[in-house]
């Protein structure tokens, strides 16, 4: 089915179109370009004019550029504009505008990606579902999200993030929701704002675009909720949470080793549902995702049912079982949590980790064990010891029987760790990963936890090698 024709993007973007083509995709990676794809060549890290050819050879119906690379060929399928950014920002718009979709987004500062996941999840098994992919929720991750936007969408799930303050009003207003929902208001970019407070406020943004009778979906458990309510002022306002304020309450979350559990009150009927893997935070995301369906206009139970189908993405609490080479046939389980950390995700991964049953009697040990490797949480400020530090205090911790730490910061709260939960700390991934086979024994389960930019996705990828991964 076409995406766009020449034409349309051209009057989408007031680009010059060279040749008669139509796209059925839209891309910025040629390492995962698609056959019929519009190539959009944006300058990041590298100017992607320099990948125009490859992209063109790969099959990409067109390339949207603001200069005629070298190397094509003189009639290849172009649309020519004067800025790639601002006319992928263009295409975008006119994406939006040309839908009759129901549109959800999605901030918050943790749990934007599984949120958005699960609201996929549940929201497919009631029409078409279009949703973005990993974490595009950036300046080019919104406007690439709505260009890919089909026509005969039903839903469409548009996740917004944050690094500074003035970010998300902009990509609201693009995205123009009907439902916007904020999971959390956390310490993370905190060095960006001068408090919790302020990193509300710009979540709040988000209330910015809505389309006429908007409803706001918050959690009604922070501090800073009052702050989101106000912002929502003028709009339907919906609390999920715990306390017995919200209009929709997690009645009670049971843990095991692998699943969740929940009980909820939804507008006042009782919701049973399940998640197939271990978390409180992903009980209160699941909440979250099922009253933005139920704003939508979806069925609040068909939701509640499929959201058994839904799995953490990659790097996000993804569990897995490691099969090693020797002893053949012995298992460790792998916590893949290093794609993004701040004090409540940390805790909320530790709490997971403590529910956690290792085996006993099957490695050198004897003892399966318990075991986090934690790099640093970057981006928290002038605190940042602190906040490391007090990770020692959380009361999921005392059930993990080895911490090992990464990075300068996560220093801290090695210091406060005693006796032998006190493992390794190193200053860097690379010295981790050196040493996994020497810290993890069959019958384990490890968690890694930490920010991206720690690189302790790195120690995630050496455990895997130890074996055979098996999800």
């Amino acid at each position: 089915m076409t995406l766009w024709s020449a034409q349309d993007a051209a009057t989408a973007t007031g680009g010059q179109v060279q040749g008669n083509w139509s796209v059925d995709g839209v891309s910025i990676d040629t390492r995962t370009i698609q056959p019929g794809d519009l190539f959009v060549a944006l300058k990041d890290v590298r100017d992607g004019h320099d990948f125009v050819a490859q992209a063109l050879e790969k099959g990409a119906g067109a390339a949207m550029v603001s200069r005629i690379p070298n190397g094509i060929a003189p009639d290849a399928p172009l649309l020519i504009v004067d800025d790639v950014l601002a006319a992928l920002e263009a295409l975008g718009r006119a994406g939006r505008a040309r839908s009759h979709a129901r549109v959800v987004a999605v901030t918050g500062s943790v749990g934007k990606t599984s949120t958005k996941e699960m609201l996929r999840t549940v929201l497919s098994a009631q029409g078409r579902t279009h949703a973005a992919e990993a974490s595009y929720n950036n300046h080019w991750g919104v406007p690439l999200t709505l260009a890919r936007l089909p026509e005969d969408t039903d839903f469409a799930v548009i996740e917004i993030g944050m690094n500074h303050p003035g970010e998300i009003g902009p990509l609201a207003h693009m995205a123009r929701p009907h439902v916007a929902m904020i999971t959390t208001v956390a310490a993370a970019h905190l060095e960006a704002f001068d408090d919790l407070a302020g990193i509300a406020r710009e979540k709040a943004a988000i209330f910015e675009g809505f389309e006429p009778d908007g409803i706001a979906v918050i959690n009604g458990d922070l501090d800073t909720s009052p702050v989101l309510a106000l912002a929502a002022e003028g709009f339907d306002l919906q609390c999920f949470g715990e306390g017995a304020a919200n209009d929709h309450r997690l009645a009670y979350v049971t843990l095991t080793p692998d699943a969740t559990i929940c009980k909820a009150m939804i507008a006042g009927e009782e919701q049973v549902f399940k998640i197939a893997s271990p978390g409180r935070h992903f009980a209160m995301n699941a909440l979250g995702a099922l009253v933005a369906a139920r704003a939508l206009g979806a069925d609040t139970t068909l939701a509640a049912r499929a959201m058994v189908q839904w799995q953490p993405p990659t790097g996000r609490g993804t569990r897995e079982e490691i099969t090693l080479d020797a002893p053949e046939g012995l298992t460790v389980t792998l916590i893949d949590d290093a794609f993004n950390a701040n004090p409540t995700s940390m805790a909320a991964a530790l709490e997971v980790l403590g529910a956690m049953q290792p085996v006993d009697g099957v490695g050198r040990i004897q003892k399966g064990r318990r075991i986090a490797i934690l790099g640093d949480m970057l981006e928290l400020g002038p605190d940042e010891a602190a906040l490391h530090a007090d990770l020692a205090d959380l009361p999921f911790i005392r059930a993990i029987d080895q911490v090992h730490c990464v990075g300068p910061r996560m220093q801290a709260l090695w210091e406060r760790l005693d006796g032998d939960q006190q493992g390794l700390w190193v200053d860097t991934a690379a010295d981790m990963t050196a040493q996994v086979h020497k810290i993890i024994d069959a019958g384990d389960v490890v968690l890694v936890k930490g920010s991206k930019g720690s690189l302790v996705s790195q120690t995630v990828d050496a455990i895997r090698k130890m074996g055979q991964s098996l999800r």
